[in-house]
């Protein structure tokens, strides 16, 4: 069966998959399994209504989410923009476009046969997408983690009203 093929079901969960990718010390890309495994932490932290964030007996720092959001965060914004270009650029539809896009940022190989139908600029942009989700979790959490600047100062809080 080819994947183009799939229902559109589980090209989602296809997607779901393969934007986590795989373990942190491997070549695969995606945002990595410890970085979902930090997120989910953190929400179930939040539902609980429980302060600290811990895993498995083990408390997480607080720089140590607030980079797993941010490498979160900042990769959906990646491949939400390169699959809303795509759109602008081709005639196929958000569905193959996304998975492609995902496929793409996260080094997996996979596609609905798509990308060869496309124009030489939306080839490009994944590509590009290719470039940046293989090297942009790794060098954007590193240079998080490598940053910390202790403040001299302290601001005021604030509790903003969320959701």
């Amino acid at each position: 069966m080819h994947i183009g093929d799939l229902d559109g079901a589980t090209l989602v969960v296809m997607d779901g998959l393969m934007f986590i990718g795989g373990g942190p010390a491997g070549t695969a890309g995606g945002v990595k399994i410890t970085t979902a495994a930090v997120i989910f932490a953190v929400i179930a932290a939040e539902i609980r209504g429980r302060v600290h964030v811990s895993i498995l007996g083990k408390t997480v720092a607080p720089e140590v989410y607030r980079q797993a959001i941010a490498v979160v965060v900042l990769s959906a914004i990646f491949v939400g923009a390169a699959t809303g270009i795509l759109m602008i650029l081709t005639d196929f539809s958000l569905e193959p476009l996304l998975f492609e896009s995902i496929s793409a940022f996260a080094t997996a190989g996979l596609s609905t046969g798509i990308t060869a139908k496309m124009t030489v600029a939306g080839q490009l942009i994944l590509i590009v997408l290719m470039f940046v989700g293989r090297l942009g979790p790794i060098l954007f959490a590193s240079a998080l983690a490598l940053r910390e600047r202790p403040l001299l100062y302290e601001l005021p809080a604030e509790r903003p009203i969320i959701g």
